[in-house]
């Protein structure tokens, strides 16, 4: 697993054992603005391998003894990155400011603007809250070519050829989606977090249920499943969109309810962003609380304080997490 701060990527056991390794050290893998909030970051299949995002448009492929640069040639903000394919690298890269779709496929670049994405007739619906431009906030794929794309704000849209044609889902779900995820599992699941909650499909997005018993809050910002049982998840709410109090939480019923997990928490945090919490591939869970990172061991029911980021003052230098 990799995690990214405002100053470095650390690289990490995906089961934890043994401390994270610096393996990048600079603040180029930000937004312009310098906060974090266009951080984008994957980690390909093998787990040694991670792509991330430099400010200025080019991709990062990096492991402990290799590092490469990819120009992608796109010069709005990326907001989301997606490993289609590893042989050849097929990637889908979504933007801030405008909510736009690129194809890479190899490592040589520049990406290809996926044309059936701008031609979507539901883009003039697309909003943000504060009256800007829209984003593609997350994106997720399923093992037999099934692409999402959770438009903020703008529901999700879904592409069955890996990312080459598009449409919306199903109005069922609500449009203020802040997260969209897949189980490799079970490709017809998907699972969105939203301001209303939890939503969960089972026909790949034709419909929809709202899944929000026991949630302290609806407000909610990031949801993971675990890689092999579709019905476990994490996933976080919060107060409101700019915090005022989070909470993790956890289903093992495929979200019919949930319970909190705070009460093993060392520490309260008044916001949870979404990237901010992970199952791995051998099934370990993840969060970041405030400064912290967080494990979750036993199917995410044991959790203890595994990392703390110490070399920034603020109070969330731990930026996301690819797993």
């Amino acid at each position: 697993m990799f995690i990214a701060t405002n100053n470095a990527i650390y690289a990490v056991e995906d089961n934890g054992n043994g401390e994270p390794t610096q393996i990048y050290n600079g603040t180029d893998h930000q937004d312009s603005g310098g906060n974090g909030s266009h951080d984008a970051m994957v980690s390909l299949a093998n787990g040694q391998t991670v792509l991330a995002t430099l400010s200025d448009g080019t991709l990062l492929f990096l492991s402990e003894d290799h590092e490469k640069r990819i120009p992608t040639g796109i010069a709005d903000p990326i907001a989301s990155l997606l490993v289609v394919r590893e042989d050849p690298l097929t990637l889908l890269i979504g933007t801030d400011e405008g909510a736009h779709v690129y194809r890479l496929v190899g490592e040589e670049g520049p990406a290809e603007r996926v044309v059936a994405f701008d031609e979507l007739e539901c883009r003039k619906d697309w909003y943000t809250p504060w009256g800007g431009p829209p984003a593609v906030r997350t994106l997720a794929k399923t093992q037999d070519g099934f692409c999402y794309a959770d438009i903020h704000v703008g529901s999700i849209m879904r592409s069955p050829d890996e990312g080459i044609s598009w449409e919306p889902v199903t109005p069922e779900l609500h449009k203020d989606v802040h997260q969209v995820a897949t189980c490799p599992a079970d490709d017809n699941r998907v699972y969105a977090n939203t301001q209303n909650g939890v939503y969960i499909s089972t026909d790949r997005g034709h419909s929809w249920e709202n899944r929000i018993e026991g949630l302290p809050r609806r407000y909610g910002t990031a949801i993971a499943v675990h890689p092999t049982a579709p019905d476990l998840m994490i996933a976080t709410v919060q107060t409101g969109p700019r915090g005022g109090g989070a909470w993790l939480c956890r289903s093992e019923n495929g979200g019919a309810t949930w319970t909190e997990l705070n009460d093993q928490l060392m520490e309260s945090t008044d916001r949870i962003g979404t990237g901010c919490i992970a199952f791995t591939s051998d099934g370990t869970a993840w969060a970041v609380i405030g400064k912290t990172l967080y494990i979750g061991k036993d199917r995410a029911t044991n959790w203890h304080p595994f990392w703390t980021a110490s070399e920034y003052d603020g109070e969330y230098p731990i930026q996301t997490l690819a797993a």
